[in-house]
């Protein structure tokens, strides 16, 4: 990773939650204060759910500026889960109470935004403050599961957070579709054409 950023204001940009088959998608981004070193940051995959949780009591208690988005199950049905991703992380960017000087991307993919954005391949590994908006979206989207689980308790979602793990996919087929589920994924929309062909053989 160059360092020819250093003197700029940079914004990280990460989502979370593009795999599961229910649920909104988040994004979050993240200005971090020079002044202040954040120990610990990281990909939010690779830390624990306590680590990520004081990490992003950290972040937003240290960082310049931070904002969190999402964009829901119906975006995601309407858009794809790529662009509803993109979506969200220029809710998250245009957020922020400015316009940092570059935005960094996770990935290989950028919104679009009306200030110089570059995207980096691993760059949740890489670049501290694309780190930190991993952890925030992930611990956000995390509280979201946790509170559709209030809602739909039947799922589980405060277990898998809504990924198409085996007791997922068994609810599913136990319970039927959700409000919450992604109708435009292949699991459900499958399980929705077979329960729509029982209903109008």
């Amino acid at each position: 990773m160059d360092t020819s950023y250093r003197n700029v204001s940079i914004g990280g940009v990460d989502e979370a939650g593009r795999g599961p088959l229910a649920g909104p998608v988040f994004a979050a981004c993240v200005v971090l204060d020079t002044a202040y070193k954040i120990d610990g940051l990281a990909d939010s995959k690779k830390l624990s759910e306590k680590k990520r949780n004081e990490l992003t009591m950290a972040i937003k208690k240290y960082a310049r500026a931070w904002s969190v988005a999402s964009a829901s199950v119906i975006e995601i049905d309407q858009l794809n889960i790529l662009q509803a991703s993109l979506l969200a992380m220029k809710r998250a960017v245009e957020s922020l109470p400015f316009a940092p000087d570059m935005i960094l991307v996770d990935g290989n993919q950028r919104p679009h935004l009306n200030c110089p954005t570059r995207t980096i391949i691993k760059g949740d590994s890489l670049v501290p403050a694309i780190s930190a908006a991993s952890i925030l979206a992930k611990t956000a989207r995390d509280a979201e599961m946790h509170r559709l689980h209030q809602l739909f308790p039947l799922y589980g979602f405060d277990q898998h957070k809504g990924y198409p793990t085996k007791d997922h996919l068994s609810a599913l087929h136990r319970h039927g579709v959700s409000a919450i589920h992604r109708q435009s994924f292949a699991p459900v929309k499958a399980l929705k054409d077979s329960e729509f062909s029982a209903t109008n053989p």
